[in-house]
């Protein structure tokens, strides 16, 4: 057969190279490596058929995708093999090969883009009904993590993008996730150059158990059992086993079948690895974690119990073999059992971090016999350096069982003979000593719980079956020269390679003066003089691997003054420097100033932009923007240059600052807004919108922040490019919006057009404040015409002539800068009392009540009176014009209020009313505010045409709303208080509030007292024939009725508690609520508000 490819461009180094270049050549392929300019002292450069030097130094140069496919196309190669790590599994190196007409050995780019979106991975999991751990699929925020954790208690970050345990951290103590969290960010960006991280509940007692799959060009899969990789350290596997030693039968069953569910569900081609959690303490349940869609470093043992050679199965399954061409439809029988070490060039701490080592390896002798193999790239002389992984090679022992591949691998590592660098020998030595690791009795805790023995000196030394070199035969990699007599030298603090020598034979450097850059572990570190003086000699040059506490030079000590060395003092305070240019430049094109046709846009139409409303809206100096630099997810179809231009901020205006702090201080003013800029893609809710909507929402949740919205826009933008997925529909905005509903009052504001999304989330707000040019609705006209459902402009759809009388609006104002007058004036009322106030003489309240109980007053009046001067704030005006709404305060006390209008119905409660006085009082009790009815009403509004508004069902919402209430209530009857309707503005009953109270207009009766008389005396009045005689018993009977329901004889059966002078209203008030004892701190929430 012919070789599946012509050459191979090995796009990788160290062990994995060499084991690709031998199964190329056993293949009859030509193979290519690659190498950095710090690292062509590799083996793998020898071990190939040819080599190329990259440009660049360091794990960079391997990520070059350029140089790498230029390379492969210079060659002649017709394939690229990443390996593991780098760009194994990144999925535009994959798309670019393919668009260069390369092969790249692994699954296809859509399969990598899922699979590297660990979010997704878990998507497809539930979508396959695998059993996952509780988690949220998608980038979170740390507030988010912190709510997670509260619900969850333990829990795992990951990063969304790559494996190989980078990135990944437990986390057991919520004091430790702040860290935690910036820690795994930095990891993950620098490993895969994506810092977004997913959450999931930690399963605290698990072993670790992948599987092998393998799937084909035409959709069949198959497996090669399954590898235990329980022992690691820090999410870093130290030891992997095949198969696992005491899996049980059933469950292994089960999870193959999972990983192949899943593996069938992505269409899979290639290798891959499907990673699970297995409960230790419920062995038979397990849960899916993730995939790596590449070959794994652990390969080797499913090789040696399958007699699978995977590198040449994953080569002819690039090249369009099938599985049944291979013989591998099904797995073949285990054969015995295999262990793999790890040999990591590596000092350990004792909190289970690792220090890379360097120098020049002395010995590099592997050792060798029945039933052993080492994966390796070390020999005699080789140059180790900090900048690449710390894996040196793979030492795998195969037996016919567990106990006995233990000996063997046992054995070979006191044969194994590595001299001169820092390694993991020893405590791979220490941990298959110990009596749990021999009867398999752990978990994937299990190293980092056993730290302090395996790093401690053991009572009985291990063996060492080899000579090693004497002391004084050891060659160092660079011989330090001799100090210069005179001469002190400056070491190293860590080890590292030699980036740039900042200093020169001869010059006189003074303390703290940056001398040389380091690079270790990816990152650079400047090293700074410790004394002063005189350079003598340079110990080092550029490119040198250093250990800890190597020479750098050496200087000739003398006081040097500072103005020879760059100080703080000596630097231009006022010099902007580049980084910091393109970041104010990147901040000054989102402002208004630069964008002079978008405001000339607002101005048209007399509206503000979205930045004066929020300046007008929070306290100068106080706005703390959050996501100001994220751009339109549209980077397929326009250009960053356009992105920046076209989408600041991606058309939403968010952050946190404060709102009248001058009246109640910092701590109460605190406020979050989150506000659509409509000169954006009309204000349409993004990708990258939606991303930084969701971490405001989980930071006002989490810190429990009030939140103003400004909701203009369009709903749903549909010119995103940059996502995964078909509709959207997992997005977490409005569950997190309607999540906050009851726990921080929510404002919303809209001027102009807010439709769909935008007028979703505008109606989760306690409060709608809308200007006269709105409409709302929850679909713009394109919508309602591509439903078929007719053709019409936008001030069609939802006017304020609509919404504002049907409820859906609470304000409405003239424009903006009354908009936010109001937002400021509401949030004023859950912000705390006011010493500055006035109100009316009292004396008034005497009289706006007629003496002639037939006639109609004006309540507003009344409400404006008894309350302080400028402090009503009323609620839904247009709506349900019987009852009214609204926040007051007296003494400056917030207060909420209901009040019949005996100007509509007589102050009948209609279904409308009831539905309105409801939600008002869940409003008031959910944030502790105080609520005064002021009562007169005949009672609920009856007969046939109320019931066809569902009357019973609307009404009796005020009897369960009132039922449930823990603020203090306090009812004033200020005329007619009637029937069920009278209890209903009671809170249920006369007795519910902390007190009900009357003025001396009031009356009462089980029902109105004309209706009364009428159905009571119906007998009496019908034998009388003369009408006006009729008339006249009629009218004495009702007098009689109203002395007897006079609040004087209500309160002398104790029916209410009291009938006071008007003018002492306020005074009860004020003492009524000193009575009940101030509301109890909370933390979390008491219910939420009804949008209706």
């Amino acid at each position: 057969m012919s070789a599946p490819f012509t050459a191979l461009l090995i796009a990788n180094r160290g062990e994995i190279a060499i084991r690709i270049a031998r199964a190329a050549s056993e293949l009859g392929i030509r193979s290519v490596a690659v190498y950095a300019e710090d690292d062509a002292a590799s083996l793998h450069l020898l071990q190939a058929d040819s080599a190329v030097a990259l440009q660049g130094r360091g794990v960079a140069a391997y990520l070059d995708m350029d140089q790498l496919i230029a390379i492969a196309q210079a060659e002649g190669c017709d394939g690229v093999h990443p390996g593991y790590g780098f760009l194994a599994e990144n999925a535009e190196f994959a798309r670019r090969c393919q668009a260069a007409n390369l092969c790249f050995v692994g699954p296809s780019s859509e399969v990598l883009q899922l699979f590297g979106d660990k979010a997704a991975a878990r998507d497809l999991a539930e979508g396959c009904t695998v059993p996952l751990v509780a988690g949220i699929n998608r980038p979170i925020s740390l507030a988010e993590a912190h709510g997670f954790f509260t619900e969850h208690g333990a829990v795992m970050l990951k990063a969304l993008a790559g494996g190989g345990g980078r990135g990944m951290r437990p986390v057991l103590r919520a004091d430790e996730l702040d860290e935690a969290f910036a820690r795994c960010q930095s990891e993950a960006r620098a490993a895969f150059g994506n810092d977004a991280l997913y959450i999931e509940q930690l399963v605290s007692q698990a072993r670790h158990i992948e599987i092998q799959v393998l799937g084909d060009a035409t959709g069949a899969v198959s497996h090669l059992w399954e590898r235990d990789c329980s022992l690691q350290r820090r999410q870093q596997k130290l030891v992997e086993i095949a198969p696992s030693p005491d899996l049980p039968a059933a469950t292994r069953e089960r999870m193959i079948a999972c990983a192949l569910k899943l593996a069938g569900a992505a269409k899979y081609q290639g290798l891959g690895t499907f990673e699970f959690l297995l409960d230790v303490e419920h062995p038979e349940r397990f849960y899916f974690m993730e995939a790596n869609p590449r070959i794994q470093v652990e390969h080797t043992v499913t090789e040696q119990v399958t007699g699978v050679d995977l590198l040449h199965t994953q080569l002819k399954l690039a090249a369009g073999q099938t599985l049944a061409d291979l013989g591998l439809l099904q797995p073949p029988a285990l054969n015995g059992c295999a262990v793999q070490l790890r040999i990591n060039l590596e000092s350990m701490n004792a909190d289970g971090s690792t220090r890379p080592a360097a120098g020049t390896l002395s010995a590099y002798q592997p050792p060798s016999g029945p039933g052993l193999r080492v994966d390796g790239y070390g020999y005699a002389g080789y140059p180790v350096s900090p900048s690449y992984d710390s894996l040196l090679a793979k030492l795998i022992a195969h037996a016919p069982d567990y106990p006995s591949a233990l000996r063997r691998a046992y054995r070979a590592l006191c044969e194994f003979r590595l001299e001169g660098v820092a390694s993991n020998l020893h405590l791979l030595q220490n941990l298959l000593r110990l009596p749990q690791v021999v009867s398999y009795d752990l978990t994937t805790r299990f190293v980092e719980s056993q730290l302090s023995e395996l790093l401690a000196a053991q009572p009985q030394a291990h063996p060492h079956h080899f000579f090693a070199a004497a002391q004084t035969t050891s060659k160092a990699p660079e011989q330090t020269p001799d100090a210069p007599s005179g001469c002190l030298p400056l070491l190293t603090h860590s080890a590292g390679v030699v980036v740039s020598l900042d200093v020169a034979e001869g010059d006189a450097i003074a303390v703290g003066q940056s001398i040389a850059v380091l690079e270790a572990m990816k990152m650079e570190f400047v090293l700074k003089a410790s004394h002063s003086g005189i350079v003598r000699q340079l110990a080092v040059q550029v490119g040198s691997a250093l250990n800890e506490g190597q020479a750098l030079l050496f200087i000739e000590p003398a006081e040097v003054a500072a103005e020879h060395s760059e100080s703080e003092q000596s630097l231009d305070l006022a010099h902007i420097r580049a980084d910091l240019a393109e970041v104010l430049e990147r901040h000054a094109i989102t402002r208004d100033e630069r964008r002079p046709q978008a405001v000339a846009k607002r101005r048209k139409t007399g509206q503000r932009t979205v930045r004066e409303n929020l300046a007008d809206l929070l306290d100068d100096g106080s706005f703390n923007e959050y996501g100001a630099l994220a751009l339109a997810a549209q980077r397929r179809r326009r250009s960053l240059e356009e992105l920046i231009e076209q989408s600041p901020a991606d058309g939403l205006v968010a952050g946190t600052g404060t709102v009248n702090a001058d009246t109640f201080g910092s701590e109460a003013a605190r406020c979050m807004t989150i506000a659509y800029d409509y000169t954006v893609f009309a204000g349409t809710q993004g990708v990258m919108n939606h991303k930084k909507t969701d971490r405001m929402l989980g930071l006002a949740a989490q810190w429990r922040l009030p939140l103003v919205l400004f909701a203009e826009g369009g709903g749903g933008r549909p010119g995103d490019t940059d996502f995964v997925g078909v509709a959207g529909l997992d997005c977490h905005t409005f569950v997190g919006m309607a999540k906050l509903s009851g726990l921080v009052p929510l404002v919303g504001v809209v001027s102009g057009r807010c439709f769909a999304g935008n007028a979703a989330l505008l109606g989760c707000c306690d409060v709608i404040i809308a200007t006269e040019n709105a409409s709302i609705g929850m679909a713009g006209p394109a919508m309602i015409e591509g439903g078929g459902l007719g053709s019409f402009k936008p001030e069609q759809v939802g006017p304020v002539s609509v919404q504002g009388p049907n409820g859906v609006i609470d304000v409405l104002v003239a424009d903006e800068a009354e908009a936010v007058r109001v937002a400021k004036q509401y949030l004023s009322y859950f912000q705390g009392s006011l010493s500055d106030w006035q109100c009316a003489d009292q004396r008034e309240l005497r009289q706006l009540i007629p003496e002639n109980r037939l006639r109609v007053y004006d309540i507003r009046q009344v409400i404006a009176t008894l309350a302080d001067q400028d402090s009503v704030l009323e609620l839904r005006r247009q709506f349900a014009p019987g009852l009214i709404t609204a926040f007051i305060r007296v003494e400056g006390k917030p207060f909420g209020l209901l009040a019949n209008n005996p100007a509509h119905l007589g102050g009948a409660i209609d279904a409308v009313a009831g539905d309105k006085a409801a939600r008002f009082m869940q409003l008031c009790d959910a944030f502790d505010i105080p609520l005064l009815s002021l009562c007169d009403t005949p009672g609920f509004m009856v007969g046939p045409e109320a019931e066809k508004q569902a009357t019973v069902r609307h009404v009796s919402r005020m009897f369960v709303a009132a039922a449930s209430l823990t603020v203090p209530f306090f009812t004033v009857v200020l005329r007619k208080g009637y029937g069920l309707g009278a209890q209903a503005m009671a809170a249920g009953s006369f007795h519910s509030p902390l007190f009900t109270i009357a003025w001396p207009s009031a009356e009462f009766g089980a029902m109105g007292l004309e209706g009364a008389v009428r159905l009571g005396f119906a007998k009496e009045l019908a034998a009388i024939a003369d009408l006006a005689e009729r008339q006249q018993l009629f009218d004495k009977l009702v007098a009689k009725a109203y002395q007897s329901g006079k609040g004087i004889n209500m309160a002398s059966f104790l029916e209410i508690d009291a009938v006071i002078d008007p003018v002492e209203t306020r005074a009860w008030l004020l003492r009524g609520l000193n009575a009940a004892p101030k509301p109890t701190p909370r933390t979390g929430k008491k219910r939420a508000v009804d949008t209706w």
